[in-house]
């Protein structure tokens, strides 16, 4: 009886495990995505909340440490479009998926999601292949901070 609840306890965590790393690989890489962020960082820099520069950038656009997680268009210290700002207020708050199909195409996106074709985004950069980027920008935000902690 011990072996049987050993072993189906044994199956239970590592299947756990596997969808954690499962999870975690959909997501994307996010030591390829700290390389390929390199593309970002002429419009966009990566600041803590105590001002500290983890990756100078451009001011262009907004900060993007925490924007996994945050509602769009509310980063304090930027001044957004009104499409991104409606998109927020509508209820869009970034998530490792919805960021990715943002940066594929940024009109295109709020277009779709706020149901108008009008919608324009400041953001003329597009960026095929951004799970990486989205995995990176993930390890900056308190979701990606837990995460990281779950895994040690």
């Amino acid at each position: 009886m011990k072996a049987i609840l050993s072993t189906a306890a044994a199956v239970i965590a590592l299947s756990g495990a596997a969808a954690f790393a499962e999870s975690h690989e959909a997501m994307g890489d996010a030591a390829a995505g700290e390389k390929d962020f390199r593309k970002c960082k002429s419009c966009h820099m990566i600041s803590d909340a105590d001002g500290e520069d983890i990756v100078k950038g451009g001011r262009t656009g907004p900060n993007l440490y925490g924007v996994i997680g945050r509602t769009a268009g509310t980063y304090e210290d930027f001044n957004y479009g009104d499409s991104i700002v409606a998109a927020g207020e509508a209820g869009l708050v970034w998530d490792t998926e919805n960021i990715v199909e943002y940066m594929a195409d940024p009109k295109a996106f709020l277009a779709e999601y706020l149901d108008d074709d009008g919608a324009r985004s400041k953001m003329t950069f597009k960026l095929r292949d951004g799970e990486d980027v989205a995995a990176y920008l993930a390890t900056f935000s308190e979701e990606g901070e837990m995460e990281e902690g779950e895994e040690s």
